[in-house]
């Protein structure tokens, strides 16, 4: 955590400047039309199916998958991902580097808006928050850092090597036992989630945990699509 890759030292500071500014800078109705503008809205998609307008016009349709993830609701919420996000999503941007780990965030945050919106079509709720990309970080993560000589792995013998082991594919990783364990265990936690046993959000708010499962099912399955480093042959 104390040597963090600059690309994740970046979106941290976004992610805290942009809830600083909203915080501090903006009136509530400024900070009302921001979160229109910027914010994850099911509501938007059937708004414009009835022909109406809506913040942001066709581009709001398009830049909120992405732009959701950089909001947070607040300083709980913010430090949460944070703290997350530093241990996987770390780990994601030195295999990496930081153009394909920004690349990624992108599409895992996309995925768990998709999912979202499936499950919550016609909502007018908005949704924010890093938390579908980071468990985009956490699946791809788990793709390597079991292998030997990784991060998690025995016989970890060089930093920098650890982060660039061969990954395993994903019909060998869903048979490790560390891995099936790390899955259960993740997806128990957001269904404990969803059925509001862990409530982790305030009384008014929800946890947006389908966009959790979206972002992580995208980047255990997208995985390979972004990882340079060569697989080896299976045996």
């Amino acid at each position: 955590m104390l040597n963090v890759p600059p690309v994740v030292t970046a979106l941290l500071v976004a992610f805290g400047v942009i809830h600083a500014v909203r915080a501090f800078v903006l009136s509530p109705q400024a900070d009302f039309e921001f979160l229109l503008l910027f914010s994850f809205i099911p509501a938007r998609y059937d708004a414009v199916w009835l022909g109406q307008d809506v913040p942001g016009g066709v581009g709001g349709l398009v830049w909120t998958f992405v732009t959701y993830a950089l909001i947070h609701a607040n300083v709980l919420h913010l430090g949460v991902n944070a703290v997350w996000f530093l241990a996987f999503g770390s780990a994601v941007a030195r295999r990496f580097g930081a153009a394909r780990f920004l690349l990624f965030f992108a599409v895992t945050a996309a995925a768990g808006a998709a999912a979202h919106l499936v499950t919550h079509v016609g909502e007018a709720v908005s949704v924010v928050g890093a938390s579908a990309a980071i468990s985009g970080c956490m699946a791809a993560a788990m793709r390597f850092a079991f292998q030997r000589g990784g991060p998690l792995g025995p016989w970890r013998t060089h930093e920098a090597h650890a982060y660039h082991v061969p990954a395993a594919s994903l019909r060998v990783a869903l048979t490790d036992g560390r891995v099936v364990a790390f899955l259960l265990v993740w997806f128990g936690l957001n269904l404990l989630l969803g059925v509001g046993v862990l409530p982790l959000a305030g009384e008014d708010q929800e946890v947006a945990w389908q966009a959790h499962i979206g972002g992580f099912l995208a980047g255990l399955i997208l995985f390979r699509w972004f990882d340079p480093v060569e697989r080896e042959p299976e045996l």
